[in-house]
Formats: C-alpha cells, structure tokens, sequence
C-alpha cells in the first residue's frame, strides 16, 4: 500500500498552531523548584558552609544571576521570585551602605539572620520528609506475620418498650389521620375574611339573643368537613373584628363549648 503524503502546508500549519499553543502557556516552573525559598536554599548549599554562616551577599548574586538567566522561561510571570529578587536586592543595598541611626526597622544583619533562619528550618523539614518518605512499608518492604483474624460484630437487640409505650404509639398510628393538617387545592372553595365579614354584617341586626357561630355559616357549608372548617375559621375571625368596632357581643360558657355572638345593644 503506497504511503499517503499530507497536503502541502499541512505540517508549517501544525507546527505554527503548536508554536503558538507553547508561546501561550504559562509557565511558572523554574528548573523544577516550588518556591524562591527553596531555590535560595539550592543556591545556599553551594557555599559548603552551614546555613547560620552563609554569605548573603553572595547568595543574593547568585539568586540574582539565576533570575537573569531564567527569563527564557518566562520567569517575568513568577511574582513569588521577583518579590524575592527585589527583597534580596534591598536586603544587600542594606548590608553594604551604612546603617542609618535615625531609620526604624531591622538592620541588614538582623535580616540577614532572620533569612537564614528560614533557610535552616526549610532544611530541617526536607530532611523529616526525606526520612518519613524513606520508611519501610507495610506490604512492601515488610509484611505482617501470619493471616489476618477476621473479627466480626455480634449485636443484641433489647427492647425496653412498656405497655404505656405500646398504647402510645398505636395510638399516634390511628389518630394521625385525624389531626392532618388542612389543605386547600385551588378547586376547593374558600371562604375569606372579608366575605364572612360582609355575611356577618348584614346578619348581625336580627342577632338580638345569643346564638351559635355554627348559625351564621354559608349555607351547604356544614356538610362538607373542608368547607365548614373554612367557613368557622373565617366566620370567628369576622366576628373579633366586629367584637373589636364595638358592634358584637362573644362569649364561651366553658373549654370547647360553643361560641355564641349577639349584636351588642347601644
């Protein structure tokens, strides 16, 4: 089978789409370190000295030429660097004019201590990951003797339920339909305040004598339970309203007894 053969220009067009993919990544990563600490902690072991007597001046050089020599990877887009740079630019400039008496603030050399402090704890922390990471593991480097015992989990159940709990709880069970909370669908009539209070209105001036509320509800209210329980609510809260204008009488002869109205006399 002969080899097909791209069309001209097909490989300079990918290789100017991948050209401009590339010049348009973001890169951050520089010679593979996470932060400008620990590129100045690569640069401090250079000095073969320990780390409390490092010469900061050369350690900022070397970090300075470093970040010279890094723009071909677009280090321009590293903040964390050029704030390090900038810092170590002024922390020399500190180390190598005269201290000013009247300035506040740390002097170059307390500074200098402070980084360096930094640089040491930086170290400490590598070489515990280093051990932590070096560690035997278990079902690796070792293993555990023997089979492991399967374990298993026996549970008994102790009912401590009395008869009064039982009745209780039967109790809830045959009664939850009763006490449901009401619902309206948009179909089912409602009765409102301002309706019952209308009725109630026009009805209150043949009330001379005391009467039940039942009595001033719609009639054909009554026989449907949703309705009646609609009718009452709004039936009641029409008669507070007129109980509050000073135009009916109410009254309740004992806990759940009816409520009677009349039209109070002037």
């Amino acid at each position: 089978m002969a080899e097909q053969t791209p069309p001209d220009g097909s490989d300079d067009a990918m290789d100017a789409t991948q050209a401009r993919i590339a010049s348009e990544a973001l890169l951050i990563d520089v010679d593979g370190y996470e932060g400008p600490l620990d590129l100045l902690l690569t640069l401090a072991r250079t000095q073969k000295v320990d780390l409390r007597k490092i010469s900061v001046l050369a350690l900022a050089e070397q970090y300075l030429s470093f970040v010279d020599r890094a723009k071909t990877l677009r280090i321009e887009l590293a903040a964390d660097y050029l704030v390090m740079a900038a810092w170590l630019a002024f922390l020399k400039s500190r180390l190598l004019l005269p201290a000013d008496p009247q300035e506040d603030g740390p002097s170059g050399e307390e500074l200098a201590a402070h980084l360096a402090f930094q640089l040491e704890r930086l170290e400490a922390m590598r070489r515990a990951a280093a051990k932590l990471m070096a560690r035997d593991q278990l079902g690796r480097d070792f293993f555990a003797r023997g089979v492991s015992e399967d374990t298993g989990v026996k549970k008994t159940v102790v009912y401590k339920a009395t008869v009064l709990d039982l009745m209780q709880a039967y109790a809830r069970l045959k009664t939850k339909d009763s006490f449901a909370p009401l619902h309206y669908a948009e179909r089912d009539s409602v009765l409102t305040m301002e309706q019952a209070l209308e009725r109630m209105k026009s009805l209150m001036g043949h009330a001379l004598e005391w009467s039940d509320l039942s009595q001033f509800l719609p009639d054909g209210w009554s026989d449907d339970p949703k309705k009646r329980r609609s009718a009452t609510a709004a039936s009641f809260a029409a008669a507070l309203e007129l109980v509050k204008n000073g135009s009916l009488e109410i009254r309740q002869s004992d806990t759940f007894a009816p409520i009677q109205l009349r039209k109070k006399e002037v």
